[in-house]
């Protein structure tokens, strides 16, 4: 296709069908969600307990000694996976409108964002597209981090401040950049 064919080309958005993507819940319950979501779990009122019961109560499987901070977003927390021990810092959004998963002992920093959707910007329709994201075991997402739709974190590995990662990242190496690039492996030291 030659550069006039393309520019004769547009993005209709008066196209776009969003009726194949499953929400997994009904309206109803989602609508309770957002409400809940807004007035409790997003808000800045203390309250780890309260935070981590109602996300349970809306379908999140979340582990034990898990400390959630004020100001967190989910979309849909029956897409949520939390392991034992996870910290999630104040402002984390998880844009989950697929699977999210977060092993044992991750640590998820204040306004990092976890992002499962985009749209196919080649077709006019503008199609949703959704990938889930694996936070493996022991991993860390610095401050103001972000993670592509179907980016799988290996084990130990860190996302530092304010990159970006996407794809599979290896176990144990520290990622930094947009987009993030490994820089160094990880060592552990008691």
């Amino acid at each position: 296709m030659d550069n006039q064919e393309n520019k004769s080309l547009a993005v209709r958005l008066d196209r776009y069908d969003p009726s194949g993507f499953d929400r997994g819940r009904s309206k109803w319950l989602e609508m309770c969600w957002l409400l809940i979501q807004a007035l409790f779990i997003g808000s800045w009122l203390p309250g780890n307990g309260m935070r981590i019961g109602l996300l349970r109560l809306f379908g999140a499987k979340i582990g034990k000694d898990v400390v959630i901070k004020p100001g967190l977003k989910v979309k849909f927390p029956w897409r949520l996976q939390i392991g034992d021990h996870c910290w999630l810092g104040e402002g984390v959004w998880i844009d989950n409108l697929d699977l999210v998963i977060i092993e044992d002992h991750c640590c998820i920093s204040q306004g990092a964002y976890l992002c499962t959707g985009s749209h196919d910007w080649s077709r006019e329709t503008f199609d949703l597209i959704t990938k889930p994201i694996h936070i493996g075991k022991g991993a860390w997402l610095g401050a103001f981090s972000r993670v592509a739709p179907g980016t799988v974190i290996g084990a130990g590995a860190v996302l530092a401040l304010g990159s970006t990662g996407q794809g599979n990242m290896e176990e144990w190496t520290i990622y930094q950049g947009v987009p993030a690039k490994a820089v160094r492996k990880r060592t552990i030291s008691r």
